[in-house]
């Protein structure tokens, strides 16, 4: 189907987006890769007036460090962000998931901020920016904001952005020499996970961080399964075990790719995968 008719924008600078989202209000539509957006746009679920495209505004991409973090711009792409350098040695992580976001051509037009100001509780960067702790810096017409990951999800496909705000970049707290894996469970490649986990493990488990997810309307910690791991010895036994407890807490939807009770039984048996994998057992 072809999109219904609309104004495009394409200012240069996050000052000229926010005064055109401003007077165009609730009629505009924020354009980043385009890669959720577009086919929404075709099949019409979505009929803005005017679509404001924040590619031509240089300043929301590039990834930098910055003392104790890590800033990624919220208009890199994901091929940015899996194969940069700081990203591997600082929040590897981040670099695991990035490099299981669908195929090599969403990666290279699909943007870290747009996935997760998209906020699709299935997307594959939720999970591992609300596991390192990350903060998103919002900027609106008052200035910019700082939220955390924990406060930035708010409901499915619902986040802490204010309808005249826009995402401009993601601060990641550096977990340098931390292991890392995302395990992500699909029927066929390249297909949204129906359950995911993101792990990262800081030496023989002194301590964990655990993301779920496609486990409940927004991006989830396995903070049971957190705690029982902090200290425990890198053993099969012992992590399966801590692992047992990661769908507490948990309200995963069922659909035609599994029932409820199945996710919470794959979210515990890739607990266990991503974390011993992460720890390098």
């Amino acid at each position: 189907m072809i999109p219904v008719q609309f104004d495009y924008l394409a200012p240069t600078s996050v000052e000229e987006a926010l005064a055109a989202l401003g007077q165009h209000g609730d009629d505009a539509k924020i354009l980043a890769g385009g890669q959720s957006l577009l086919p929404v746009l075709r099949m019409r679920l979505n009929a803005p007036e005017v679509v404001i495209d924040l590619g031509g505004i240089s300043s929301l991409r590039g990834i930098r460090d910055d003392g104790d973090a890590l800033v990624i711009g919220a208009m890199t792409t994901h091929h940015d962000v899996r194969d940069d350098s700081l990203v591997k040695e600082h929040a590897l992580l981040l670099s695991k998931a990035a490099a299981e976001v669908a195929d090599a051509q969403i990666r290279h037009r699909g943007t870290f901020g747009g996935a997760l100001a998209h906020a699709d509780p299935a997307g594959d960067l939720g999970a591992p920016a609300l596991a390192l702790g990350a903060q998103f810096v919002i900027a609106g017409p008052g200035g910019t904001r700082t939220v955390d990951a924990a406060d930035f999800f708010v409901d499915l496909f619902e986040t802490a952005i204010g309808d005249d705000e826009i995402l401009t970049e993601v601060r990641i707290p550096k977990h340098t020499g931390w292991g890392a894996h995302y395990e992500k469970f699909v029927r066929v490649a390249h297909q949204w996970p129906i359950v995911a986990v993101a792990a990262t493990v800081k030496g023989s488990i002194d301590e964990a961080r655990v993301g779920l997810t496609n486990m409940g309307s927004t991006p989830l910690r396995a903070t049971a399964t957190e705690r029982a791991l902090a200290g425990a010895s890198a053993t099969e036994d012992g992590v399966r075990e801590a692992s047992q407890l990661a769908a507490e807490g948990t309200n995963p939807p069922s659909d035609l790719n599994g029932a409820a009770d199945y996710r919470q039984h794959l979210a515990r048996v890739l607990t266990g995968r991503a974390v011993l994998k992460a720890a390098g057992v």
